[in-house]
C-alpha cells in the first residue's frame, strides 16, 4: 500500500533560527517529489520530521490518516536513505538488505524471498557476498536503496542519494531510480540540491527557503512560471530585472534601458520580472521587446553559449545562445537582443 502523506504547520526551531516554519505539504500515493532548495532552507529537517528523527515544535505529519506524533522511527512504515548510504561495513550485501527484515524477526524463508527480489530489481545479482569497500560508488547506492525497499515502505525518504557519485553514474542512476520508484509503487520524497536532477526525475517539484515551503508544482511549471525572485534565480538562473509599473501593465526598467511588456498586464504591486536566459534571442530589429547592448563575455557549453550581455542601462543579462543558430558574437560586440511577451514572468516576492 502507498501513501498519502499529509504535513500541516510543521514547524521546528533550533535556538533562534526556524529549520521549518509552518510547512504544509500533501504527498498523493506513488508521486515522486523532490524538494529543492539551498544549504539550510529546511529540506533535510522535513525529511527527518517525516521519518521521526526530529520532534516538531508544533504541526502534525499524518500517514494515510495515521496521526504519526509520538510514533518512534522504527515502528514508522517510512524508510529513510542517507546521502551517506549508512551500509554496515562488516556486513555482506545481502545481509545488509536483509538487516531491517531480521530486526522485525521475519521468518528466514521470507528474507530470503524479499532480498532475492530487492537483489533482482536493483540488478545486484553476483555481489550478495562482498561488503561494501569492496563496491563501487554506484553499487553501494544501490544496496542501500535496495535496504530501504526491501521492507516495502508506504513512503520513502531520500536524503541527496546521488550526491557521492560522478555526473555521468549520477545522472543514469538517477533514470534508474526513477524506473525503480515506478516499479515499487512506493511514494518517494528526495531531497536535492541539484535542479536538473529535480525537474528530470520527478513528478512534482517543491521549493523550500528559510524553513518555508515557497513555490510547489509540476517541474516544467515551476520552471516556466517562478512564482518569486528566490525560485527565479535558484531555478534554472533566470534573469531577475527591476523597475516601475507603468499604468498599462509594463515594467519601465532603467538597468535595462527599455520597457518590458508582459502577455498580460502585470499584477499592482509587481515591480520586478524574470527572463529565462533560453527565452531570450538575438533580435535583428527593435520592437516592443527588445534592448541593445554589448557582449561582455561568451563560454561555449557545448550544444550551446552563455553569453553575458551589458545592456544600455548598465544591467548584465545571461543569455544562451543555441549553436544551431550560428556562431555567437565575440566579446565587445553590439547586439539587440528580444524576447517574446510570455517569457515576461512576474515576481510576487
Amino acid at each position: 500500500m502507498t501513501a498519502r502523506l499529509s504535513l500541516r504547520g510543521l514547524t521546528r526551531r533550533f535556538g533562534s533560527v526556524a529549520a521549518l516554519d509552518g510547512v504544509s505539504l500533501d504527498v498523493p500515493a506513488g508521486e515522486f517529489l523532490a524538494l529543492l532548495g539551498g544549504s539550510g532552507s529546511g529540506k533535510s529537517t522535513l525529511l527527518r520530521v517525516v521519518a521521526g528523527f526530529e520532534v516538531a515544535d508544533s504541526g502534525t505529519v499524518h500517514l494515510d490518516g495515521t496521526d504519526l506524533s509520538g510514533v518512534p522511527p522504527h515502528r514508522r512504515p517510512v524508510n529513510m536513505m542517507f546521502q551517506s548510504y549508512a551500509l554496515f561495513p562488516h556486513m555482506t550485501v545481502a545481509a545488509n538488505i536483509a538487516y531491517g527484515l531480521r530486526r522485525e524477526g521475519r521468518p528466514r524463508a521470507e528474507i530470503a524471498d524479499r532480498v532475492a527480489q530487492a537483489v533482482a530489481m536493483l540488478r545486484l545479482e553476483g555481489m550478495e557476498a562482498r561488503r561494501p569497500h569492496a563496491l563501487s560508488g554506484g553499487q553501494r547506492q544501490r544496496v542501500a536503496l535496495a535496504r530501504a525497499l526491501v521492507k516495502r515502505p508506504r513512503l520513502l525518504l531520500l536524503d541527496e542519494p546521488l550526491g557521492a557519485l560522478d555526473a555521468n553514474l549520477r545522472e543514469r542512476t538517477g533514470f534508474e531510480l526513477r524506473a525503480i520508484q515506478r516499479e515499487s509503487g512506493a511514494a518517494l520524497i528526495m531531497v536535492t540540491h541539484d535542479q536538473a536532477e529535480a525537474l528530470a526525475l520527478a513528478d512534482r517539484v517543491a521549493v523550500m527557503d528559510h524553513g518555508r515551503l515557497v513555490q510547489q508544482g509540476a517541474p516544467r511549471e515551476v520552471y516556466d512560471r517562478p512564482a518569486t525572485r528566490f525560485v527565479a534565480e535558484f531555478l534554472g538562473a533566470a534573469n531577475v530585472l527591476e523597475g516601475r509599473r507603468t499604468p498599462d501593465g509594463a515594467l519601465e526598467c532603467p538597468a535595462a534601458a527599455c520597457t518590458l511588456r508582459p502577455a498580460a498586464p502585470l499584477p499592482e504591486g509587481v515591480t520586478a520580472v524574470a527572463l529565462r536566459p533560453e527565452r531570450i534571442r538575438l533580435a535583428p530589429a527593435k520592437d516592443d521587446n527588445s534592448a541593445a547592448g554589448t557582449v561582455a563575455e561568451a563560454a561555449f557549453r557545448g550544444e550551446s553559449s552563455l553569453l553575458l550581455i551589458r545592456l544600455a542601462g548598465g544591467a548584465l543579462l545571461r543569455v544562451s545562445h543555441a549553436e544551431e543558430d550560428g556562431a555567437p558574437p565575440e566579446r565587445g560586440t553590439p547586439v539587440r537582443v528580444g524576447w517574446d511577451a510570455d517569457a515576461v514572468v512576474p515576481l510576487h516576492g
